[in-house]
């Protein structure tokens, strides 16, 4: 019968007898989380996200934007002593950069109309387009075909108050596979209301691969797209609209994941990874989304490599690429790395903004959550992340590594004001708040620091009948065999 001292009594006091006997003089676990804390508090960390957000702007996975953050990620690594840094490629189906997009109502009045191009959107004809508006409200295949003739050499508006009123993952599976049926049918573009008051435009992409649109498609500010439909719905109403959208685009296009690590001084097979994406949208500066991610592994890269040695396991910091067209660059990485997965203890993942620290997500794990709960009492308690939910996501970097199986950690921030900057033109640095953020940076630290120093791993990795029961409690089942990435 195997005995579980971390049940029994407090993880630091295991882990400092345990430092004790082997003798080793970097002090008890709480010492060394206590400098891991003070290096970030008073480290320079917001003016590396300062540099990060204000000097590159948004990142697009795939621009020479982002290429060269990836550059600088490499160089900023390596003055903080790793030596261990490498850029690794993969590439995605089609490159895109936003140029510009332009829109008015012809009629039954000339107005001016709040429009952006949605990401991966083929241009326009030089000139645009223009066509009287029909609006679609059901996806069915069947119902495109029945009005056919009133889609051909039409601008389609997308009802998607009704297409998204039976929530968006249901809506999902309809609403991809519909733009190549309007292409079919004639339709010369696509306007996609915003969900946002005030014309508000909220940067996102028609699907999660990357892949070009099959045809344009144009957001339009909500107020814009609700007086269409009211006009519409007037008697004998009809209205006009003239787009053009103008977009750099490109075919197969390499992307670079940039990975770092400290390598373990007793099991330097073993890895904990820390990540974040270095991608974003390009609206905004990608401040908080996610420059704010990236900045805490740059941190935590850096306060635990100025500690007098290295933890037992090696600890590996990656900022992904390709996270907002579908998790690319960390679903290239496991597959990547599929022969040594098994070695790799645990993910942290962080890309929820700097709102004031709550903890780690656990990602649907009761064992996970009741392991990691002497290290949030002990270590994580005097920085407000003592919380551990059992919220299971599939919406950011931890996701491919959770269908591996692997013990995966999601750092839970509050989120209350994160979707009045989340894609927006408004994610900038002022926005960031400089205790809340520092604190989520010396939790990541001092939880890596804790798992790769852990004489135990924190968790066995699951099976894929686990895993399957895991995403079948959290209702994604279906959402993740649409998006291709789950076979039960």
């Amino acid at each position: 019968m195997k005995i579980n001292l971390r049940r029994l009594v407090p993880f630091s006091v295991v882990l400092a007898l345990v430092l004790a006997c082997a003798a080793e003089p970097a002090g008890d676990v709480q010492q060394t989380a206590d400098r891991l804390v003070g290096s970030i508090l008073t480290g320079p960390s917001m003016g590396t996200l300062r540099d990060l957000a204000d000097a590159f702007g948004g990142r697009l996975s795939g621009s020479p934007t982002y290429e060269h953050a990836a550059e600088w990620a490499v160089t900023q690594f390596r003055s903080d002593g790793i030596q261990n840094v490498r850029m690794e490629a993969f590439t995605i189906p089609n490159g895109w950069q936003r140029g510009w997009a332009q829109g008015e109502m012809t009629s039954p009045m000339e107005r001016p109309l709040h429009v952006a191009s949605l990401g991966w959107s083929p241009s326009t004809p030089q000139g645009g387009v223009q066509g009287d508006v029909v609006v679609i409200s059901d996806l069915s295949p069947d119902s495109i075909a029945a009005q056919g003739a009133q889609i051909k050499d039409h601008i389609v508006l997308l009802d998607t108050a009704k297409i998204f009123a039976q929530g968006y993952r249901k809506a999902l599976p309809l609403l991809r596979p519909v733009y190549g049926l309007l292409r079919d049918a004639g339709a010369l573009a696509v306007l996609y209301p915003d969900r946002e008051k005030d014309n508000v435009l909220n940067a996102h992409a028609a699907g999660f691969d990357a892949r070009l649109g099959l045809l344009p498609i144009v957001q339009a500010g909500m107020e814009d797209a609700q007086l269409i439909l009211r006009l519409l719905h007037e008697p004998k109403g009809k209205v006009n609209v003239k787009l053009e959208v103008q977009n750099t685009t490109a075919g197969t296009t390499q992307v670079h994941n940039v990975v770092a690590e400290i390598r373990g001084r007793e099991h330097p097979e073993e890895w904990i990874l820390i990540g974040a994406h270095l991608d974003s949208w390009d609206f905004g500066t990608g401040a908080q989304d996610n420059g704010t991610g990236s900045a805490m592994v740059l941190e935590a890269a850096r306060a635990i490599a100025s500690l007098p040695q290295p933890p037992r396991r090696s600890i590996r910091f990656a900022l992904w690429g390709g996270e907002e067209e579908g998790l690319l660059g960390s679903l290239a990485y496991t597959q990547a790395h599929r022969a040594e997965l098994d070695k790799c203890v645990a993910v942290l993942n962080t890309d929820n903004g700097a709102g004031h620290p709550r903890g780690w997500k656990v990602e649907g794990r009761k064992d996970l959550k009741d392991a990691m709960q002497p290290i949030s009492e002990s270590l994580l308690k005097g920085l407000s992340g003592d919380d551990l939910s059992m919220d299971m996501t599939y919406d950011t970097d931890h996701g491919p590594f959770l269908l591996q199986g692997i013990p995966a950690l999601d750092l839970e921030v509050d989120m209350s004001h994160y979707m009045e900057i989340h894609h927006k033109s408004s994610d900038t640095f002022d926005k960031v708040d400089p205790l809340n953020f520092k604190a989520g940076a010396a939790i990541v630290a001092v939880t890596a620091w804790a798992l790769a120093q852990d004489p135990q791993p924190i968790a066995p990795h699951l099976d894929h009948a686990a895993v399957g029961e895991i995403i079948r409690k959290a209702g994604l089942e279906e959402f993740l065999k649409d998006l291709g990435v789950w076979n039960p």
